[in-house]
């Protein structure tokens, strides 16, 4: 069972308080989550690459704060603060860090 940050009771958190940068790498931490939805917060080194893979869940990306670049179905989106983009099920997919990089991303069942 992943341990989470938050719980479904009346509560709230600042994304920016959890955020933390890895000198190399991902780190993800697991805010909420129930048999329906999961929401992650991630925190991308500078120059991070996640290759292509899907997911068999549908997905949105927030971007809370830096810069990358979402390959989605062959597009290329800028994440930088404020994007929020809608990834379906089985969508394929990639990522990298331009800077230190942290999103929300939030799992649905298709």
């Amino acid at each position: 069972m992943t341990t989470t940050i938050l719980s479904f009771q009346p509560t709230f958190t600042q994304l920016q308080e959890h955020i933390e940068y890895p000198k190399a790498g991902v780190l993800s931490k697991v805010l909420l989550q129930d048999s329906i939805c999961q929401y992650t917060l991630f925190c991308l080194a500078a120059d991070t690459e996640i290759s292509e893979h899907t997911s068999t869940r549908n997905a949105v990306v927030q971007c809370l704060e830096g810069k990358g670049v979402l390959t989605l179905e062959g597009k290329d989106i800028v994440l930088e603060p404020g994007v929020f983009i809608v990834m379906p099920a089985n969508a394929p997919h990639a990522l990298k860090a331009i800077a230190d990089l942290a999103f929300l991303l939030t799992l649905s069942k298709p």
